[in-house]
């Protein structure tokens, strides 16, 4: 599959230019400064869909990644495997303008806007491809898999980042979500220090906005977390062996 640029309609590049003004605002003083940096790496803007050939050459150029396009949601274990080759899939489609604020699964300014920008920094792209290595080990592992799948669920799409004390967004899908940018920093949601094993034992829904955030200090920590995210995994794979019930 390839993004076809020419097929994109007006409609399309109002929804972007609506959804890129919305949450630049929104934004302000709420998100990583790193984000804000990776997004003028890119060249983000709110008058242009993005290319993913253009895309290609400046992440080629910085971190080695690329993007492949898929067309929905793919499983975990095929998303670990892309990683680990260093290509991100991502979706070419954007929602209508009556979807503006719910969509059921993920559009193109979600993968796009609010992933993408990121790969540009070594640190957060280092911890994906050892998140990527670390899923190849237990590839036919399904459950290893789920669990690798929280961390991510719980750092990538919807973490927090202390900076200078301050709690700011670098998770994509609050990046991309107006309501969620707001929620995830209010007194509403718990905020807590990243916990792998913590974590690992933790649901999610995708349809609400999250009950509790986990907060990394800086991407370096994130990457620096692998070793532990490795011995949690066999602990708790260990356990799940012994006694299938023993995590709630």
């Amino acid at each position: 599959m390839k993004q076809i640029f020419e097929n994109y309609t007006d409609e399309d590049r109002l929804v972007w230019q609506t959804l890129f003004d919305r949450q630049m605002d929104n934004l302000k003083g709420k998100t990583s400064s790193a984000f804000l940096s990776a997004l003028k790496t890119v060249g983000f803007h709110r008058d242009g869909i993005p290319d993913f050939n253009e895309l290609d050459q400046i992440l080629t150029g910085i971190t080695g990644w690329s993007m492949e396009v898929v067309p929905s949601i793919i499983p975990q274990k095929q998303f670990f495997e892309l990683l680990a080759i260093r290509k991100f899939p991502a979706t070419t489609w954007l929602r209508r303008m009556s979807q503006l604020d719910y969509l059921e699964e993920p559009d193109m300014f979600h993968d796009v806007f609010g992933h993408v920008p990121l790969l540009s920094n070594q640190a957060y792209t280092n911890f994906f491809i050892g998140m990527a290595k670390l899923a190849g080990k237990h590839a036919d592992d399904p459950r290893a898999i789920e669990l690798l799948g929280k961390v991510y669920w719980f750092t990538i799409e919807f973490g927090l980042i202390r900076e200078e004390n301050v709690l700011k967004i670098y998770g994509a899908g609050i990046i991309s979500s107006a309501g969620e940018t707001l929620f995830s920093l209010s007194n509403k949601p718990k905020h807590l220090n990243f916990n792998v094993r913590d974590i690992m034992r933790s649901e999610f829904r995708t349809d609400v906005f999250q009950e509790k955030y986990y907060i990394i200090d800086s991407f370096e920590a994130l990457y620096q977390s692998l070793p532990e995210i490795e011995a949690v995994l066999e602990k708790e794979l260990q356990v799940l062996k012994l006694s299938p019930e023993a995590i709630d």
